[in-house]
C-alpha cells in the first residue's frame, strides 16, 4: 500500500471545509476495520485512509502549516500504513474508570504480544509490537499500542480466496477471540494484502 505524501494532504483551509464530509466517510470505513476483542480491548485495522485522516487531524489540532512540520507528522504516521504483506492496528485498551483502568493496565503488561490472528486453519501470527518505543514499564502497560502482523504468501492468498480469519488475545487476564470475523470486515481486510 503506498505511503502518504504532502501532494495527498490538504491545506488546513480546504481540510476546515471538507471536514465534516471527509468525517462521516472514515467513520463509515473504520465501521469494517474496528474489531472489538473482549470487553475492553478494540483493534483499528490502520490503511492509507485511515492514516491520512488522522494526519490530517494532528495538523488541524496542531495548527501545523509548515513543510518540516508535515513531513514531521508523515514521517511518525506512514508506517501504520500497511505494506501488503501485513496488518497494522492500533490497540485501545478501554477502561472508562480511571481507577479500574490503572488496575487492569498493571495486570495486562505484556499483552500486547500475545494478539494474534488466524487465516482459517493456518498456524497462529503472533503481534510484533510497539516497534517504535516501549509502551510498558514495571508497573503498567499503556493503554494504547501498535501490532503488525506478518502474513505468509500463502495465508496471503488464502484470505484474498475468502478463507476464515479470526483474531485474539491470549495473555493470563484477558482471554478473548473473534472468530471467524465477520465477511465483510475480512473482506475489507484483504484489500489490504498485495
Amino acid at each position: 500500500m503506498q505511503k502518504l505524501a504532502r501532494e495527498d494532504l490538504m491545506s488546513l483551509e480546504q481540510y476546515a471545509v471538507e471536514r465534516p464530509r471527509l468525517r462521516s466517510e472514515v467513520i463509515a470505513h473504520k465501521q469494517l476495520r474496528n474489531v472489538q476483542v473482549g470487553p475492553n480491548m478494540t483493534w483499528c485495522f490502520e490503511d492509507r485512509t485511515t492514516i491520512r485522516y488522522q494526519v490530517l487531524e494532528m495538523l488541524r489540532a496542531e495548527r501545523i502549516f509548515e513543510s518540516a512540520g508535515i513531513q514531521g507528522e508523515l514521517d511518525a504516521y506512514n508506517p501504520l500504513i500497511p505494506g501488503g504483506s501485513n496488518w497494522k492496528v492500533t490497540l485501545l485498551l478501554e477502561f472508562p474508570d480511571a481507577e479500574a483502568r490503572h488496575v487492569a493496565l498493571s495486570k495486562l503488561i505484556g499483552v500486547e504480544d500475545r494478539c494474534w490472528v488466524r487465516v482459517s486453519e493456518m498456524e497462529r501470527v503472533f503481534a510484533i509490537a510497539d516497534e517504535d518505543l516501549e509502551r510498558e514499564n514495571a508497573d503498567k502497560t499503556s493503554a494504547v499500542h501498535f501490532l503488525r502482523f506478518e502474513l505468509s504468501p500463502s495465508m496471503i492468498e488464502a484470505v484474498k480466496n475468502g478463507a476464515h480469519l479470526s483474531v485474539g488475545v491470549e495473555h493470563p487476564n484477558y482471554r478473548h477471540s473473534v472468530s471467524p470475523l465477520p465477511s465483510p470486515v475480512r473482506d475489507a481486510l484483504s484489500l489490504d494484502l498485495d
